[in-house]
């Protein structure tokens, strides 16, 4: 008999549909992001096109070499995709498997008289829980020198095995923008936990993942836009 994680990890290449439909639209929400409603009014993209550039990654789930960045056409969100980003218990697995973190560092090259916030995040994964195991997504980011963010978790019971996906939404009354004229790095930091709970890690596996496995799940974080008051060239 082969073991759980080969056979779901395989399972996961080829794709089921529920896997193929989470896929496609990962990729079709980067070509035509557009912002989530929020009160507040209309927000302006600005109409120069955005670089953002992967100053530090650091973390046992993003290796170097293993994340990439994108913005969307429209900059109105950026994806980071991750290709080696599993926490994992069961026969085999190393005893620090069981968490695995990542702290990326991003340069954002914004236009001048504009300013950013980001307005949700969603997170996309595949996981494969034992009955009475249980996995947890966590997320927080914070624009440097300034205070983190809240950390939101996200747990994940099983038995499991399937798809999973989780949205960190922010109120536009309570966003953090970034400083206009200001050069600050956007920093994320993730992590993924699995515990074996009642199950038996001596005889079977439980994962979760955080990985573009199918070659299109990827972490979608969307933007809001302001102009800044007073424009200062960067």
């Amino acid at each position: 008999m082969s073991h759980p994680l080969s056979r779901t990890r395989t399972r996961t290449r080829t794709g089921s549909p529920t896997r193929t439909l989470l896929v496609a639209g990962a990729a079709a929400a980067l070509v035509t992001a557009s912002t989530p409603a929020v009160a507040g009014g209309p927000i302006t993209a600005p109409p120069d096109k955005i670089v953002i550039e992967l100053a530090t990654v650091n973390g046992s789930g993003c290796r170097e070499g293993t994340a990439e960045v994108a913005v969307a056409p429209d900059n109105t969100a950026f994806t980071v995709t991750y290709s080696d980003y599993l926490a994992q218990v069961g026969p085999g697995a190393p005893p620090t498997a069981f968490r695995k973190n990542c702290q990326l560092n991003l340069r954002v090259h914004v236009p001048s008289g504009f300013t950013y916030a980001i307005v949700q995040a969603d997170y996309r994964g595949f996981a494969f829980l034992q009955p009475g195991a249980w996995g947890q997504e966590r997320a927080s980011y914070y624009f440097q020198g300034m205070p983190q963010t809240s950390q939101r978790t996200h747990t994940f019971n099983g038995p499991l095995n399937d798809n999973w996906q989780t949205s960190d939404k922010t109120e536009y009354a309570d966003l953090v923008w970034a400083p206009c004229g200001e050069k600050r790095n956007f920093n994320i930091n993730t992590e993924l936990r699995v515990n074996a709970g009642t199950s038996n890690p001596q005889t079977s596996t439980s994962f979760m993942a955080m990985d573009s496995t199918d070659a299109g799940v990827s972490t979608l974080y969307h933007l809001a836009w302001q102009v800044c008051p007073n424009p200062k060239k960067s």
